[in-house]
């Protein structure tokens, strides 16, 4: 029965198998990435949603922009695509972000002063947090991601790494992972849920929008790295090592 072998595969491999689905998750406020190890069957009991139903908007979905087998792709590749798509994209997310905040901190401190400065440190520490997180990942753990897979093509061994397992950069960078995912929920409780108050301008508007969209590209960013890169990386270093 389909609907049974459905109900208990995880939700990140669900949007592994289909990037599209990702948006599906999004609108039911179910969490695909740091929470993604969960069985569908169980996660739709806890949100009082129908399976059946679920699962044929999850069909219905259109495909996303990326309709890319992450899970064939080459590791090389599919690092290049995380640099180039996501970390490009928070690179040039963030400073646009703080100019909206800024003007509105400037214009709105009366009504929302205290909501925009909580918002404010929020965003600042995400970026610096993320900033770092990024730095490690393009100088770390990529290249010894690809140097394992080169190995692997040329019948090398594991190439070394800090710890003596690639496993303890990969813990590192999914702990910062969890800690980007409780940001994110903070934003979404700050923001009433990225509703701007009664009355806001278009400034409020923009934001709150760019907000979400930032929060879903890196959903999308963190599940292709923990539930793609992350354990394709891993069992290529356990082959090599004989294990």
């Amino acid at each position: 029965d389909v609907m049974i072998h459905a109900e208990s595969k995880t939700v990140a491999d669900m949007v592994a198998e289909n990037p599209a689905r990702a948006a599906v998750f999004e609108k039911h406020g179910i969490d695909f990435c740091c929470q993604g190890q969960r069985p569908f069957g169980e996660v739709c009991k806890e949100r009082g949603l129908s399976p059946d139903t679920l699962w044929d908007e999850l069909n219905a979905s259109p495909p996303a922009a990326d309709t890319t087998d992450w899970n064939a792709a080459s590791l090389a590749d599919l690092v290049e695509h995380i640099i180039a798509r996501h970390h490009a994209y928070l690179r040039s997310a963030f400073p646009s972000v703080a100019e909206k905040l800024g003007k509105l901190i400037q214009v709105h401190t009366d009504e929302h002063g205290d909501m925009l400065l909580r918002l404010d440190k929020l965003v600042r520490g995400l970026e610096a947090e993320l900033t770092d997180h990024m730095m490690k990942e393009e100088r770390i753990l990529f290249p010894l991601i690809t140097q394992l897979e080169a190995a692997q093509q040329e019948g090398k061994p594991a190439p070394w790494a800090p710890g003596g397992s690639i496993q303890h950069p990969i813990r590192m960078m999914e702990q910062e992972h969890d800690s980007a995912g409780n940001a994110l929920k903070s934003l979404k409780a700050i923001t009433s849920n990225y509703a701007p108050p009664p009355g806001a301008c278009g400034t409020f508007e923009a934001l709150y929008r760019q907000l979400q969209e930032l929060e879903a590209d890196l959903y999308v960013h963190i599940h292709l790295e923990n539930h793609v890169l992350f354990p394709r990386a891993a069992s290529i270093e356990a082959e090599l090592q004989g294990q």
